[in-house]
């Protein structure tokens, strides 16, 4: 039986948080020996390996990461409010990561100063990243503005799938998108690179599987007439050239992960 649009919108969910925490216990694997050693561990099956090799933190398998906690964050506020209520969203994300909760631990201290004694890694507990790091302190200084303004990491990307699902199909979709995302994170690449894959989310979404929704959010990307236009389309055009080039390479020059391929990792470094 063929899937409706609401069936792919729940599984768009489901699927975003199943995967955050399949990958967990291998989350921010930088080292390419470290992860090849990993994962000759794990094959076939990879997910939900049951120890952690997380080299920053640890928590129980079949836990969410801090971007997966932020996508359920979000969608308790979508099913709440019935819309993006930004206020609403600013307070329920204050509340999930903030004092007294289980990310409320001494090296997630959004004041917490550098070059102080060096870290001892992996923490016992979930890690509140740079951008919500940020957010905190905005919040604090009672700022209107509350996201980060230099963080440009995948937040968005992953804890997308709520808004999307929600508004798949209608004109406010990427609206209502951007205005979740810049809650926490103020970046115009990082809303950009966002707001593109949000369109993918909503082809699939809207379509099913499709061999074409590269060109079809391509060409949507180049309208003049597009929804929520962005001044960095462009570059987001042709970022997504540049990877759709590689698509016929050999699969030995791709690892399951490119763990050095993040322009950022904790500001910290796993000791010894």
């Amino acid at each position: 039986m063929a899937l409706s649009v609401a069936d792919r919108a729940i599984g768009a969910i489901i699927g975003a948080a199943v995967a955050d925490a399949a990958a967990q216990p291998m989350h921010w694997i930088y080292s390419p020996d470290r992860l090849k050693e990993v994962l000759s561990d794990l094959e076939p099956c990879l997910e939900f390996r049951p120890q952690s090799a997380n080299p920053f933190y640890r928590r129980t398998t079949g836990e969410q990461t801090c971007y997966g906690d932020q996508a359920y964050v979000l969608l308790e506020s979508l099913s709440q409010c019935g819309d993006v209520d930004v206020e609403d969203l600013t307070k329920r994300i204050y509340k999930f990561f903030g004092p007294g909760t289980v990310y409320d631990l001494p090296l997630n201290d959004p004041y917490r100063k550098k070059g102080g004694p060096k870290a001892i890694l992996p923490i016992d507990g979930p890690w509140r990243n740079g951008s919500l790091k940020a957010f905190f302190r905005n919040v604090d200084a009672g700022k209107e503005e509350t996201g980060c303004d230099v963080d440009c990491q995948m937040d968005g990307v992953t804890k997308l799938a709520p808004v999307v699902a929600m508004f798949a199909g209608k004109p406010e979709m990427l609206e209502k998108v951007e205005k979740a995302m810049r809650v926490t994170q103020n970046n115009d690449m990082c809303v950009a690179m966002t707001l593109a894959a949000a369109r993918f989310l909503e082809h699939f979404i809207l379509n099913g599987p499709e061999p074409n929704a590269l060109n079809a959010v391509l060409a949507q990307l180049n309208d003049p007439k597009r929804q929520n236009p962005q001044e960095l389309d462009r570059a987001v055009t042709g970022k997504a050239l540049v990877v759709y080039s590689f698509r016929n390479l050999k699969k030995q020059f791709f690892a399951r992960c490119v763990p050095g391929s993040a322009s950022w990792s904790p500001d910290t470094q796993p000791a010894g």
